[in-house]
């Protein structure tokens, strides 16, 4: 007796762009793209490559927001654009 109904198997998957998920094809586009605008086609592709692989390395079968918690705890503040967390003595005046 065949099953009246299909469960997806892969219904939480990311989306791709060709064989890349989304973050790891916009890694690989930056640089490509500016060694393709500086004209400097080959380091562009030596870039997109080394930055889809560190992506990779990065991720490791977690999600984008690895990446993101990871660069709000180990990276200066002015870098990444977040705001770090007042000083305690400075919490109760917050709310």
């Amino acid at each position: 007796m065949s099953d009246r109904y299909i469960i997806p198997r892969r219904l939480d998957d990311p989306e791709l762009i060709g064989f890349w998920t989304l973050d790891e094809f916009a890694g690989m586009i930056l640089p490509f793209t500016w060694g393709i605008l500086a004209q400097h086609v080959f380091i562009g592709i030596i870039l997109s490559s080394a930055a889809w692989f560190a992506l990779r390395k990065a991720k490791a079968g977690r999600s984008w927001a690895w990446i993101i918690h990871a660069a709000y705890w180990h990276l200066p503040a002015g870098l990444t654009g977040l705001k770090m967390t007042p000083p305690s003595h400075c919490r109760l005046l917050a709310g």
